[in-house]
């Protein structure tokens, strides 16, 4: 379906630096199109009628015994990396569009041995181009978008981003956990701030503890979501959550060892 590309649009040119804002966006997203925008294409339908798990990072994974996950499709989110540590979990793929986490774990991410899919606005300078990195134009209307090798929209939660992706690679089932949809903070959503003490809010303490990180957008999230699930169902394709006390209730839930005998594992 195609869409304005919002990256050229939408500027108020009256604004302070709004010229030089648009202009930087303007080439920002032109060096997209030329170097990156191409590559993506052969992730189309690359896992037509097949189910994946998203990860999401919230506390609840540590419930969770992941060691069957190596078995399945799997999209990692940003500092999912930090769980190696306990589990393999042979991740597909990996997705991250925030700056700061970008900033935070561009070496991560280039060590990865899977594909990492990054915002290129936010990894620009930041992550070297390497065959393992795809970059994406995540600065769009939102909306949910089904062609990646456009620019999509990260509609206020990395998650949103995976979804997008799932769906351009063609899953059929999409099953969340992780996705605990809770926070603890204080401040107005996407303000940044400094995590004082052990991350609460992920599923290891170094999360965020002493770096920089911006408030959630749980009402934003939940919007994005039902996008999501309204352009999924549209399509005869379905979103479940199987994330173990999870509060988000966008989407149909079920138990994670359920799912696990639903999801149709990796074809060999």
């Amino acid at each position: 379906m195609a869409r304005p590309q919002g990256a050229l649009f939408g500027m108020n040119l009256l604004e302070k630096d709004g010229f030089s804002k648009k202009w930087k966006e303007a080439t920002t997203y032109l060096e997209w199109k030329r170097k990156y925008a191409s590559r993506l294409k052969k992730f189309k339908d690359l896992h037509k009628g097949q189910d994946c798990f998203i990860l999401g990072n919230g506390p609840s994974l540590n419930k969770m015994d992941l060691t069957p996950l190596a078995n399945y499709h799997t999209f990692g989110q940003n500092k999912i990396f930090l769980i190696f540590e306990k589990v393999d979990l042979n991740l597909s793929y990996l997705v991250s569009v925030n700056q700061l986490v970008i900033e935070q774990s561009a070496r991560e991410f280039e060590a990865m041995n899977c594909p990492v899919f990054l915002s290129h606005t936010a990894a620009k300078g930041v992550v070297k181009d390497q065959d393992n990195i795809q970059r994406m134009h995540t600065q769009n209307i939102w909306s949910f978008y089904e062609d990646i090798s456009q620019p999509i929209c990260e509609g206020n939660t990395v998650t949103f981003v995976s979804l997008q992706l799932a769906y351009y690679m063609g899953f059929r089932r999409v099953f969340l956990i992780g996705v605990d949809h809770s926070f603890k903070q204080s401040g107005a959503s996407h303000e940044v701030q400094t995590y004082e003490g052990d991350d609460e809010n992920h599923f290891h303490p170094d999360y965020f503890k002493g770096q920089k990180w911006q408030l959630a957008d749980v009402y934003g999230s939940e919007v994005s979501y039902h996008l999501a699930n309204y352009f999924y169902q549209k399509d005869g394709r379905q979103i479940l959550d199987a994330t173990p006390g999870g509060k988000l209730e966008v989407f149909p839930k079920i138990a994670f060892e359920q799912a696990l005998k639903m999801a149709q594992p990796k074809i060999k």
